[in-house]
Order: C-alpha cells, then sequence, then structure tokens
C-alpha cells in the first residue's frame, strides 16, 4: 500500500482553488441559454460532435493522455502542438499539470495517492477534486518527479508558467466567436438574424462543446472506477464502461488502459470501438503517425475471460 499522503475526500478541509471554481460555475450557468426556444438549433448537436472530435478526442484524448502522458505515438512537430493547442481549448488545465496528475493517478490508482479516486466520494472522482487546493499539484519536487521528459519542452513550459494555457484559450474563443459573427452577416439579411446566429454559434460551439468535454473526460475518472466489466485482474477498481466509452470516442475501455498503459489502442475487443485510434491509424497510413505502442498486457492479468466466454464450473460426476 502506497504510503503518498492523499486528500481524503470526506474530510478534506483543503480550500477551493475559487478561480478555477468560478469559471467551473459560470460556464455551466450559460448552458441553459443554450436550450432557450430563441438559441436552441438542430445543427448544434453536429457541432458539439465535431466539437468533442477536435478538442476532446484530439486535444484530450490524443494529445494529453496518449501522446503526452504515454508517448504512445509520435506525430511530426506542428501535428504535436496542434493536439497540445487543442486540449488547451478544453479548458482542462495546462498540459503539465494534466500529465502530472494523470501519471500520479496510474502510479497511485484508488490508493492512497491517488488524486481522483471515486471510491469513497463519487463527485470527488468526478469534479470536486479539480477545484480543491492538493500542495502535491503546486510542487515543483512533484512536477520533476512525474514529468522530468517534459520539463524540457520550452512550449509546454511556457504555457504553464503563469497560466498562459489560459491565454491560448481566450484567443481561441475571441477567434471563434468572430467566426460565429463573420458566418452570421454573410449568411443572413438582417442584422439581428447575424446576431441571433452569432449567439447560437457562441453557445453551442463553445459553450456546450466545453461543459459537454468536460463531463465526459470526467466521467473517465469517475464512472470507469465504478461501473462496468474488467477484462483484467488490475490492483483497482478501473472498469470498461461502453457508454462513456462511446461519450469520449474509445477513453471509456479504462479497465484495458489501466492493463497496458502505453498501449495506443484502448479497445482490446472486436466490439471495443475507440474512435480516437483510429484516427490514429489512418494518420499511419500516409506516414503521420509512427512508433504507435501496441497492446502489451502483462501475463499475469491475462487469464480474465471478457463477458459471456467465461467456462461454466465443471459438474462433478455422480456418485
Amino acid at each position: 500500500m502506497s504510503t503518498v499522503p492523499a486528500i481524503a475526500p470526506a474530510t478534506t478541509r483543503q480550500p477551493r482553488i475559487f478561480w478555477f471554481f468560478a469559471v467551473i460555475v459560470f460556464v455551466h450557468l450559460l448552458v441553459p441559454l443554450a436550450f432557450t426556444p430563441w438559441t436552441f438549433v438542430w445543427w448544434g448537436v453536429p457541432a458539439l460532435v465535431i466539437g468533442n472530435f477536435v478538442f476532446g478526442s484530439l486535444g484530450i484524448n490524443l494529445g494529453y493522455h496518449r501522446m503526452l502522458t504515454h508517448s504512445a505515438a509520435k506525430f511530426p512537430k506542428p501535428l504535436e502542438r496542434l493536439w497540445v493547442i487543442f486540449g488547451v481549448c478544453s479548458l482542462e488545465g495546462s498540459p503539465l499539470w494534466w500529465v502530472c496528475t494523470h501519471r500520479m493517478h496510474h502510479q497511485h490508482s484508488d490508493e492512497p495517492g491517488d488524486p481522483h479516486s471515486p471510491k469513497d466520494d463519487f463527485y470527488w472522482g468526478h469534479m470536486r477534486w479539480i477545484y480543491t487546493a492538493d500542495p502535491r499539484r503546486q510542487s515543483l519536487e512533484t512536477y520533476a518527479k512525474y514529468v522530468p521528459d517534459l520539463m524540457g519542452d520550452k512550449f509546454l513550459r511556457w504555457l504553464h508558467r503563469g497560466e498562459k494555457w489560459l491565454l491560448v484559450w481566450l484567443a481561441h474563443v475571441i477567434l471563434l466567436t468572430a467566426a460565429g459573427f463573420g458566418l452570421g452577416f454573410a449568411l443572413y439579411d438582417t442584422t439581428d438574424d447575424a446576431l441571433l446566429f452569432a449567439a447560437q454559434w457562441f453557445l453551442w460551439v463553445i459553450v456546450v462543446r466545453t461543459v459537454y468535454v468536460w463531463h465526459i473526460t470526467w466521467f473517465v475518472n469517475s464512472a470507469s472506477h465504478r461501473w462496468g466489466y474488467r477484462n483484467y485482474e488490475t490492483n483497482d477498481r478501473s472498469t470498461n464502461n461502453w457508454w462513456v466509452a462511446i461519450l469520449t470516442n474509445g477513453e471509456g475501455w479504462h479497465n484495458n488502459h489501466h492493463a497496458a498503459p502505453r498501449a495506443c489502442s484502448q479497445g482490446h475487443r472486436w466490439w471495443e470501438v475507440d474512435l480516437t485510434f483510429t484516427f490514429v491509424r489512418g494518420l499511419q497510413l500516409v506516414g503521420l503517425a509512427w512508433d504507435i505502442a501496441p497492446v502489451k498486457v502483462p501475463a499475469h492479468l491475462r487469464d480474465r475471460k471478457p463477458p459471456g466466454e467465461e467456462k461454466p464450473p465443471e459438474t462433478p460426476p455422480p456418485g
């Protein structure tokens, strides 16, 4: 059992990080505005799906998680930077902070030292840990321990220092909002209609997408350590959760991921679809991805049968 201290979810007295708590609350309060009779639009649904793939799947799943955290694949430097920027635009913290936290999670999964285990408190594992101060994740010593391979990257350091990643996020909000105004005035004849389109664009392309990507990412930490099936007997509570996998384009096969953390593919059975990995395979076919880490599960974890394939217990012969 790890001796690394953790914030106990039920008894924590650590203060909230009020600025980020305020951001989370404010953005959530904007979401209902997207569902008024004036601002709800059906094109917002495909816009949300596309936004989730670009900023959630390419930014968080591929950029922050598989590429930076686990070195599961390599890409040309411009694409690497693009995935990182997409991740920043999801408003989930600096890349160094995110990677540091996730590596801590893998080292102490569902044990003392895990930053966001939902074992004792689902809400803690889902989101409360994010806006609760944790001195470990503010310590240079912690970063030197968990992300030494990334500390030499000037771009990642620049994003982290002084919370400059927030400037990148704000720039993306300004650019997307400006695009909404431009499209509104290009598509509509009246100023009122153009402004209404711009408001709809802002709410669906930025606000709803941001909250959606937040929660599906957090469900990997919470729901995929509570509900689902297990292909492997890992030393934690990780599960394969099919609905989280659908929402996240592959991240919900979390028990598979904990069994083989570096593997780029998180779907290990034929039905475990991983669209994020499918995208990487497509890049590989055109020479834009290489050194893709294969699935290598330790031998002692391979003895568990998938659902429906367990052998029934043998019935002893009569007499």
